[in-house]
């Protein structure tokens, strides 16, 4: 119960910020480090669509592809590890985009990363069925 409700609620972040993408690309442009683009071979505009469009489609695959929910939470996990970088770029560069405008804010995003990993990975994992334990009788085959 508790994993579902983290895993919609992750879902609804993930589709708020995927939305944002598209909605404020300037100032998520600010963060695209330089190297992204030589890398990728897009523009910067093109990275935060792009990055927009994996953030709603990973939210959407987490509350409807329930039989690939492990694959789903393993994906996203490694969505926000690939997108690390760029956090570290905003921080060291100063650079502002939506809700983190102070160096506070975007060094504590930082310590933020990690976390989302780890809820990714757990809301997803499959619970536990308990086992049952069955004694060997000696003698007996």
């Amino acid at each position: 119960m508790l994993k579902d409700v983290l895993r919609w609620l992750l879902a609804a972040l993930l589709a708020a910020a995927g939305i944002m993408h598209f909605v404020s690309t300037r100032g998520f442009r600010l963060v695209v480090p330089y190297w992204a683009t030589r890398l990728t071979r897009l523009d910067k505009e093109a990275i935060v669509i792009a990055s927009g469009a994996v953030e709603v489609g990973l939210a959407a695959a987490l509350v409807g592809l329930t039989k690939e929910r492990r694959r789903v939470g393993l994906a996203t996990a490694a969505f926000f590890v690939a997108v690390f970088p760029g956090n570290v770029h905003q921080w060291r560069t100063g650079r502002s985009a939506p809700g983190l405008d102070t160096d506070r804010r975007r060094f504590g995003r930082l310590f933020l990363q990690p976390v989302l990993v780890a809820w990714a990975v757990w809301a997803t994992r499959p619970d536990r069925k308990p086992t049952v334990r069955r004694r060997r009788r000696r003698g007996r085959n």
